[in-house]
């Protein structure tokens, strides 16, 4: 069986590599004034401005949107459209976390296309190249810069809408470790367990290849190797460059093979209580891999051994049961709350919890996943997850 493989044409990888960006821009194409898409956090620390110094010294305009906020809206898109027309640009870089570059993502191809989001509902496939765009991740978690998705917020009705096709994947990206050095623990932990998610639910998806699966199994070997080495010592650089390697490889897992429930099951957290992306994963995980083990018992055993929660001989009952301790521990040790210890309002979560599901099954992640939950078990799964 073939595989068709979605990456960027062009990337570059390792440290000081942001300091490339306009040779990287002239191989995609001839690239003279483009957008930088990313919030005011980049703009306030000067990151968005030495990225246009290094442009304006290789004789390139750019220009600055800088309203990108966490999960990006449907709103916030057409008003990057606007100022990409405003001021000229050929093309968007993508700076920041995942939600500048899934905004930066959604306004090249938007661009080009249809200006309505709903019409990238799943599941529905944009596969038409949209302007050209350049993806400069600068945390270490949503691999966004090598994926076809991109998850943008329906303004009226607050759905996340996880939009797909090869006309999302970047061009080029940038994985420029040092850009993530000033990142705080919270963040550290919570991207960290974000890219586990990515590999663990790429490896035991339904659309899981042998592509995807050496993607995956790499990826979560980096993590298990380098995340608590990197949260108790911000200041370890081996450890952070492998978590941003670690979160390149989970980004091509899951976009060559799939995410499953917990991704499904996040969003909405996002959405409607406003958890961040990575540690409502890690919230979920530990719950969902429980529901789902049965029905891989193998997958999750092989998961559990690369990050060395069980030993090679243990059998595949006993190692699954080991991964499950095993992220319980891990979000122990990296302090994430529960849902309850977040300060979600618990009568509005129960309220919620029916919707929440609802979307879950709309989004078509859950359908990948080992066991397919129906919308009664997705509702059951949030309710165990609270505590």
């Amino acid at each position: 069986m073939s595989v068709r493989v979605c990456t960027p044409r062009f990337m570059s990888i390792g440290r000081g590599a942001l300091n490339g960006i306009a040779d990287i821009l002239s191989r995609m194409g001839h690239i003279r004034n483009p957008l930088i898409v990313t919030d005011r956090f980049m703009s306030d620390s000067g990151v968005a401005a030495r990225v246009q110094g290094l442009l304006h010294e290789a004789g390139l305009k750019s220009g600055v949107f800088d309203a990108v906020l966490p999960d990006p809206t449907d709103t916030v898109v057409l008003a990057g459209i606007s100022a990409l027309e405003q001021g000229g640009h050929d093309a968007v870089v993508g700076l920041g976390g995942g939600s500048p570059i899934d905004a930066g993502k959604a306004i090249a191809t938007m661009a080009t296309g249809s200006r309505d989001i709903q019409d990238y509902r799943p599941p529905t496939q944009s596969d038409a190249p949209g302007l050209p765009m350049l993806a400069v991740p600068t945390t270490a978690g949503t691999g966004s810069e090598v994926t076809h998705h991109t998850v943008i917020i329906h303004s009226d009705s607050r759905e996340k809408i996880s939009c797909r096709g090869e006309g999302f994947v970047p061009l080029g990206a940038i994985v420029d470790f040092e850009l993530t050095l000033s990142k705080p623990k919270r963040l550290i932990a919570d991207n960290g367990l974000d890219t586990l998610t990515h590999a663990i639910e790429a490896y035991v998806s339904r659309k899981a290849t042998l592509y995807s699966d050496r993607m995956a199994l790499d990826c979560m070997r980096l993590v298990a190797g380098n995340l608590d080495a990197a949260y108790t010592d911000p200041e370890n650089i081996p450890a952070r460059e492998a978590l941003m390697l670690a979160a390149t490889f989970g980004g091509l897992a899951f976009s060559n093979a799939s995410i499953a429930l917990v991704h499904a099951m996040s969003r909405p957290l996002g959405s409607l209580f406003h958890v961040p992306h990575g540690m409502s994963n890690a919230m979920l995980l530990p719950t969902v891999t429980e529901f789902s083990k049965t029905s891989a018992l193998a997958r999750y055993a092989d998961c559990a051994r690369v990050i060395g929660l069980a030993s090679d001989s243990a059998d595949d009952a006993n190692a699954a049961d080991a991964l499950v301790d095993g992220l319980y521990q891990y979000n122990a040790r990296l302090d994430v709350p529960s849902l309850s210890e977040f300060g979600i309002d618990n009568s509005a979560y129960t309220a919620a919890a029916g919707h929440m599901a609802e979307d879950a099954v709309r989004s078509g992640a859950p359908a990948n996943n080992p066991r397919v939950g129906s919308t009664q078990e997705i509702t059951d799964l949030y309710h165990e997850a609270w505590a």
